[in-house]
């Protein structure tokens, strides 16, 4: 189905890179503009969806996730995390239901080593996992006027930040945004027209814009150059209701509970821009000035910005934030210039 829908792009003016994710519709600068002023909609192929299904799906996945799965259901999805023992995570990705099962949605550079680890859990468990993502088309939508679109099409659209619905074989969820912002998984035959109708009065937009939008909501996405680097609250996650500390055991849960209830924080993600192009890769290492031969910080996610340069995410030393110029690479590379986050840091604001 994915060539299809490949062809179907092609078709309405898509460009790609090596890996096959939509770079643009041949503005690439424009469409940076757009994004965070209009209407736009993205096709997010570079997201796997990974399906558990069966009878201890629930009690499995609440034994392995940050979050609290029994709340996941047809009309509320869930950002969550897989950590390491040592509380790293491996992986944050959203969670949503539909049918009869439970949906992962990740970055599809980790899907493959993300399956093959929770597959060695599963034991005795009446639990199937499989990646079905040839089975889904993903798009975003944002803007102004995203939610009144969608519902002209649709009919109905979750009214808030995590709530979810399923009709006519689409299933919608609202997402943080700096506008209304919502992701939609559905078949072929739903998105192609779903596409062909926002086309009518929002911009298609490639994926650099549509991270773009992520990184301005201050919503981390781990990829493979900062997995197992973040504890949960270092990247905000509890901050984007991504973390329940009242539910049970899962891998590292020792280690988060103990850092909120007993431990001090040090680091944090903070939003900022940096004045260069191409943008940073995730994990690419920060510093100051004091400490140049030891780094503070490393980028979550970095894309550029249509006045220039590049947002980023980054998870850095409150410390060094508080104290001096953190920047990227080196103690005398590019500045990392801090810009306000959609949502308060409890340490910064307590002083």
């Amino acid at each position: 189905m994915k060539q299809q829908w490949k062809n179907f792009l092609e078709a309405n003016g898509a460009e790609f890179d090596d890996n096959g994710v939509v770079t643009s519709f041949g503005s690439p600068r424009r469409e940076l503009s757009v994004a965070l002023t209009g209407n736009v909609f993205a096709d997010l192929s570079d997201i796997a969806v990974i399906a558990a299904h069966g009878r201890d799906v629930q009690s499995f996945l609440q034994g392995q996730f940050s979050n609290d799965i029994t709340n996941v259901s047809a009309s509320r999805s869930q950002l969550s995390s897989y950590c390491t023992p040592k509380g790293r995570m491996l992986a944050n990705f959203r969670l949503f239901a539909r049918d009869d099962g439970v949906y992962i949605a990740l970055p599809a550079a980790l899907s493959e080593t993300f399956l093959q680890r929770l597959r060695m859990f599963v034991l005795m468990a009446d639990v199937t996992l499989e990646d079905v993502s040839e089975n889904f088309i993903h798009l975003g939508v944002s803007g102004p006027d995203a939610a009144s679109e969608l519902e002209a099409i649709l009919g109905e659209v979750p009214q808030s930040v995590d709530d979810a619905l399923t009709r006519d074989g689409c299933t919608l969820i609202r997402t943080p945004g700096m506008h209304p912002r919502f992701e939609v998984f559905g078949s072929l035959d739903c998105m192609q027209k779903l596409w062909e109708a926002l086309n009518v009065r929002c911009a298609p937009v490639g994926q650099p814009a549509w991270g773009l939008l992520r990184v301005m909501a201050g919503v981390p996405m781990i990829q493979p150059g900062t997995s197992e680097a973040f504890v949960p609250q270092m990247a905000n996650m509890e901050l984007v209701n991504g973390v329940n500390f009242k539910k049970g055991c899962y891998p590292g849960q020792e280690v988060v509970a103990r850092m909120q209830y007993l431990g001090k924080l040090k680091r944090r993600m903070y939003l900022g821009r940096i004045a260069m192009e191409p943008p940073p890769e995730p994990g690419t290492e920060l510093f100051t000035a004091d400490r140049p031969d030891q780094s503070v910080g490393r980028i979550v996610e970095a894309y550029p910005h249509p006045d220039g340069g590049c947002m980023a995410l980054a998870v850095t030393q409150i410390e060094s934030m508080r104290q001096g110029e953190v920047r990227l690479g080196a103690a005398d590379g590019p500045l990392f210039e801090p810009a306000e986050l959609p949502y308060d840091l409890p340490e910064i604001a307590s002083g």
